[in-house]
């Protein structure tokens, strides 16, 4: 009898090792911008590397935080920066401009994802638990930043758009695809 619930056992687990196998990983959430003076921005996220981060992310997509902001910082050749909920109504040149946050902080996910053109990195004060909204876009390499800063995804698409964004282009929505 003992024999019989032993193979009946091992054959149990041959079979639905196979099926267990076929199963899909669960995929990573996406988001795409689209950008009031036209165009669209695909994301994808980095969830094995920085989790928290794609989780903060997308949780403020979700609640619309990100709707309707302007882009503040556009440094050629380095980054487009967005994510100050400020930016919706101060006017650009007010000195406050690029110190807003969500009201919480993320802690540190610094990897090895390197900061090339495309990637999607968190903005930080000078302490490095202090990321909370506030996002940018590589336009070029800055290895520099490499292990300093988390880098928590990247563009999949619509370089183009973001090659063309502007210092006061508006966000029209971030919409997070599952």
């Amino acid at each position: 009898m003992f024999r019989h619930a032993v193979a009946f056992l091992a054959l149990a687990a041959l079979v639905a090792a196979p099926a267990a196998a076929q199963q899909a990983p669960a995929r990573a959430p996406r988001a795409v911008i689209t950008m009031e003076k036209g165009g669209q921005i695909a994301l994808e996220f980095f969830p094995a590397d920085a989790p928290r981060h794609v989780e903060n992310f997308v949780k403020l997509a979700r609640q619309g935080f990100y709707d309707r902001q302007r882009v503040h910082r556009v440094e050629a050749g380095f980054v487009v920066q967005f994510g100050d909920p400020q930016s919706k109504t101060l006017p650009l040149d007010h000195p406050d401009m690029g110190t807003g946050g969500p009201g919480h902080t993320v802690k540190a996910e610094f990897n090895t994802r390197p900061f090339d053109r495309g990637v999607l990195g968190m903005a930080r004060s000078d302490h490095p638990d202090s990321a909370g909204s506030q996002v940018y876009l590589m336009l070029g390499p800055a290895h520099f930043l490499n292990g300093k800063y988390t880098a928590f995804g990247r563009v999949a698409s619509g370089m183009e758009v973001v090659d063309r964004i502007r210092v006061g282009d508006r966000i029209t929505s971030i919409k997070i695809i599952q």
